[in-house]
């Protein structure tokens, strides 16, 4: 099959430093709009890759995610954000980067280059068949990933990716590969843009998915969610006000005592029986 990076490909848009701020604006937001859409496509191959996850996760196994550069980085906001939206342990979900975590911050030259160091970054981790991982890239043709992705099929541990290229290398390694097409960027091959904001819209529906078919969401709430802020208590106080009839004094003394929604109010409902 042929392999074309639409992610590389020319601006629709040229002349880009003379246009007002306004235009830039609005033509950012033109594209911007296109990606939802891209995304929907994929809904089919995003759900049978959510099928992988959850019995894995039931029994005992983690999720991984492996990137570089800004897909690296979003696969870690998106590991790092699952232990206190939904109260699971930090181990759980982990997101692993070319170059370390030094690399968050600053560009490690050349560490995506390496086919082998993926593979030793999930060992660090001792990875297993109870685990799944998905390769994040927006070319699609990272060796960081492409490598853990070979190894880990060997091991018989399921892969997924997510890629904005057709048909490119991670595709084809991957068992179940997400491929969101949003075409070339506003900004000729500055992938951080339609195709990050692509990537992150699938990360949400990935982990939000999965967290909800494990039982950490009840209704629509958070009730599993880390209490790490005042806002974030007082939010609790208000769910547990409207799960259960009482005020707002009774809420907060069962959330000091429980520490927990999910905790306090099934043990208001256990005292009432």
């Amino acid at each position: 099959m042929n392999f074309i990076k639409t992610t590389e490909q020319t601006s629709h848009y040229d002349h880009l430093e003379k246009m007002s701020v306004k235009e830039l604006l609005t033509n950012i937001n033109k594209e911007d709009k296109t990606v939802p859409d891209a995304v929907e496509k994929q809904i089919p191959q995003i759900e049978v890759l959510i099928e992988e996850i959850v019995p894995k996760f039931e029994d005992g196994g983690r999720l991984f995610y492996m990137g570089a550069g800004t897909s690296g980085r979003l696969g870690i906001v998106d590991a790092s954000e699952c232990p206190p939206t939904f109260g699971v342990p930090y181990d759980m979900v982990i997101g692993l980067m070319a170059g370390g975590d030094v690399a968050i911050r600053k560009a490690v030259e050349f560490a995506e280059d390496s086919e082998e160091q993926g593979w030793k970054d999930l060992q660090k981790h001792k990875i297993s068949e109870k685990d799944v991982v998905i390769g994040i890239a927006a070319s699609g043709t990272t060796p960081y990933v492409i490598g853990a992705l070979k190894a880990c099929n060997e091991n018989n541990i399921i892969t997924g990716c997510i890629t904005c290229n057709k048909n490119s290398p991670m595709s084809e390694v991957a068992q179940y590969p997400i491929e969101v097409i949003v075409g070339p960027e506003f900004v000729t091959g500055s992938s951080r843009m339609k195709a990050g904001t692509a990537q992150k819209l699938v990360l949400n529906m990935i982990s939000t998915s999965v967290m909800i078919r494990l039982g950490r969401v009840k209704g629509n709430k958070m009730v599993d969610m880390q209490l790490s802020n005042h806002k974030l208590v007082n939010r609790a106080i208000r769910m547990i006000m409207e799960e259960i009839p009482v005020d707002e004094n009774t809420a907060k003394a069962l959330l000091n005592e429980y520490l927990s929604v999910r905790k306090a109010v099934k043990a208001y409902h256990g005292k009432r029986q």
